[in-house]
């Protein structure tokens, strides 16, 4: 077990790999750095993969205090600083890719680039009267959540956010017993994060000045929500580049490792391998 103090909190991390490049997974609410188990053996071959218990969650500290998508991010930042790996790639599901795009707007220096799928930025979708009443939806849902959290019926609202929500009905009787177990008790996490005003919110001018790589990720049978923020987020941001999962859905890394691993391997490498040649034809301007 391996613990940094970062901004108050011990949060807590595993790291493994011996590669030079470093990867940093962000997971999604409710969840932990256990999420990740799947894809570390086969990324760990390639990079340092650092994954982590977000503030709240399961091994790390929760504060006393309200948290916040804010928090959230200036804990990675923090937990980069700490490790001394910037630049770091930062791979992020759900709620930790909203983290991490935040992340890309206040601290570029710490980034090599950006591996996101299906963030909850559901912003996107109020602006569009498409798409307003599919949001509207979504924030009842939660609402129901919220609710059953507030009553102390953890297990009550984990199975209605896993089936109404996140992934689809009837999905939480498949999770394992583990699973489940991680889902509720992390549910007081989440109170705090459907209490913050900024947790869905996503401002495009966050990234006008990131100019390193971004890769959105999608799944053809997520929930339509989320493929809709996808889509919004694919039109948004200049020079995104998008990969779809057409057999998965919000949480590829768990159930389509395969495919999500090679999707961040040749992204990365294609990257770097642009990097490599960018640096060749500056050595020939300068000899």
């Amino acid at each position: 077990m391996a613990i940094a103090r970062v901004y108050g909190v011990r949060l807590f991390y595993e790291s493994t790999g011996t590669g030079e490049i470093p990867l940093v997974l962000v997971h999604g609410s409710w969840s932990s750095q256990r999420g990740w188990n799947v894809v570390m053996p086969a990324l760990a071959e390639a990079f340092r993969v650092i994954a982590y218990d977000r503030r709240g969650h399961s091994r790390s500290e929760r504060s006393a205090t309200q948290g916040s998508v804010r928090e959230d991010a200036a804990d990675l930042a923090g937990l980069i600083e700490h490790l001394g790996v910037a630049p770091a790639w930062v791979v992020g599901n759900s709620f930790g890719a909203s983290i991490a795009l935040r992340l890309a707007g206040e601290r570029p220096d710490l980034l090599r680039g950006l591996i996101v799928h299906e963030p909850s930025l559901f912003s996107l979708l109020e602006d569009d009267p498409t798409l307003r009443s599919m949001w509207q939806a979504v924030a009842q849902d939660i609402g129901a959540v919220v609710e059953r959290i507030a009553c102390a019926d953890h297990a009550g609202a984990a199975r209605r956010f896993v089936d109404t929500v996140a992934i689809g009905p009837g999905t939480w009787e498949q999770l394992s017993h583990d699973v489940r177990q991680t889902v509720i008790e992390n549910a007081p996490t989440f109170l705090d994060e459907a209490g913050d005003p900024e947790k869905f919110h996503f401002d495009p001018e966050w990234l006008e000045h990131f100019s390193k790589p971004i890769l959105l990720t999608r799944g053809e049978k997520s929930p339509p929500a989320f493929r809709a923020v996808a889509n919004r987020l694919a039109q948004t941001v200049p020079g995104i580049e998008v990969v779809s999962f057409p057999e998965a859905g919000h949480i590829p890394h768990a159930t389509h490792p395969e495919a999500y691993v090679k999707s961040i391997f040749a992204f990365i490498g294609k990257h770097a391998e642009q990097s490599a040649l960018s640096k060749e034809a500056q050595c020939l301007e300068v000899s």
